[in-house]
């Protein structure tokens, strides 16, 4: 027998909509370079916690909470840049995967932060690196 579900979508909620476009997102860029900044050694640990409290002195995710960031940690630790090692209710703790580079993009032009052990490609534009 199999079931059919139907599902109703209701109207996003704003911040709903701003995760939806977690992929191409300004967020993930600077948590990429805040990580390389202050956090660019494989035995340091960090929090979700550090890093949104410094996104939020740069009015970067002005509209977003804590629980908001889930989305953008779940896409670093999918690309192998950093993984999570703890967690406490909202609290994860992560390591890098590997040391964080500083390159420059030839396609977009912008500096970008990707790990060692990362796939070659831009976290802005795409292209391979």
């Amino acid at each position: 027998m199999m079931l059919h579900l139907r599902i109703k979508l209701k109207k996003k909620h704003p911040v709903c909509s701003e995760l939806s476009n977690v992929l191409s997102t300004p967020i993930l860029l600077q948590i990429r370079k805040i990580v390389f900044d202050k956090f660019n050694e494989t035995n340091l640990r960090f929090t979700n916690d550090e890093i949104f409290e410094i996104l939020k002195t740069q009015d970067i995710a002005k509209s977003l909470t804590i629980d908001d960031m889930k989305p953008f940690f779940d896409k670093l630790h999918q690309d192998r840049f950093l993984r999570p090692i703890a967690q406490n209710f909202t609290t994860q703790w992560f390591k890098l995967f590997g040391e964080v580079e500083k390159i420059n993009c030839y396609s977009c032009n912008n500096e970008i932060h990707v790990g060692k052990l990362e796939e070659r490609t831009c976290p802005s534009c795409k292209a391979s690196i």
